[in-house]
């Protein structure tokens, strides 16, 4: 199993060293360069030289990504041009915020998705069926700030059950913090949710109706241990394909929800950055959540190594 996981962990290296190099290059990617546009099209060319001459981009392009990769990995992330803070620092600030709301919105589309696609994979063909497959189609094609809307005026503008918008830390309670996030988090883990029904459900269907399904019901076991132990067992490795990529996505899709809850979080960071045109801060956080993704794909595919023991060296 340590093998395993090295092949799995010596894979990333070049995976990384591709994304540093896109994330360095988005601060060159910029129209009129990077000092153009912290300073504004109407900065003159001698405040462009001496700010490019101040900030080191004047020098050769693959000395100044040697320099910011090695800071990188010591730390260094760099600093911010308008907040006068470390890239890092600020990332590790916003990041709680959007980490918590992920979890739980994860946790919320978990809790709806796997009752959902098991009972709908059950009873393929009927009504239930029809009426779950729908209603996952339909969470998938509403669009999220909408939904969102919807979500803030139904528990917090009409009833008064959840604060309208806002964000309180876990330190001040978890009651308290869960309060705040529900309601994003809920409309963010339906559209999640309405996506890992479908992969249940399709991912169960392909396994419930295989030779050993059928074996295990001649056996005379219940229903119930045939479904959750053989056919859920088996279909884990897709279903958990889908929970990483779901994840995934929960912690770099969240700046629209963040945005409409006033949640202090990465997405938050990145609009004010993007405002701002503080482009170091915007190419900390590309390469922040990049790395994040990364590691989440690497977290699945650890976990297949447990689940399904034949993808590991010398077993077949």
């Amino acid at each position: 199993m340590l093998r395993y996981i090295g092949k799995r962990i010596l894979s990333l290296i070049p995976v990384m060293i591709v994304v540093s190099f896109v994330a360095f290059l988005i601060v060159y990617m910029i129209p009129g360069g990077p000092a153009t546009s912290i300073l504004g099209l109407e900065a003159s060319a001698d405040e462009i030289r001496a700010l490019n001459a101040q900030l080191g981009f004047d020098r050769p392009f693959f000395v100044q990504y040697a320099d910011w990769i090695m800071g990188v990995l010591h730390g260094d992330w760099g600093t911010s041009y308008f907040l006068h803070q470390s890239v890092s620092t600020l990332i590790g600030e916003y990041f709680l915020p959007t980490i918590s709301l992920a979890i739980f919105a994860q946790i919320i589309a978990l809790f709806i998705s796997i009752p959902l696609g098991l009972i709908a994979a059950y009873k393929r063909g009927t009504a239930i069926d029809v009426t779950a497959v729908t209603i996952s189609l339909i969470g998938s094609a509403l669009p999220g700030f909408l939904l969102s809307m919807f979500l803030m005026l139904a528990f917090s503008v009409y009833n008064h059950w959840f604060p309208v918008a806002g964000y309180v830390s876990l330190s001040e309670g978890l009651g308290e913090h869960l309060k705040y996030l529900f309601v994003p988090a809920l409309s963010l883990g339906i559209v999640q949710a309405a996506y890992l029904t479908r992969m249940i459900r399709s991912s169960l269907l392909e396994v419930l109706y295989r030779n050993y399904i059928h074996t295990a019901r001649a056996k005379g076991l219940k229903e119930k241990k045939v479904i959750l132990v053989y056919g859920l067992k088996n279909a884990a490795p897709v279903i958990i394909t889908a929970v990483g990529q779901s994840f995934g996505s929960l912690i770099t899709g969240t700046i629209v929800t963040e945005t409409i809850f006033n949640i202090p979080g990465l997405g938050t960071l990145t609009m004010n950055s993007i405002n701002r045109r503080d482009v170091f801060v915007i190419q900390g956080v590309v390469l922040f959540v990049t790395l994040l993704y990364v590691l989440v794909n690497l977290a699945v595919d650890i976990l297949y190594g447990f689940v399904d023991p034949r993808l590991q060296p010398g077993r077949k």
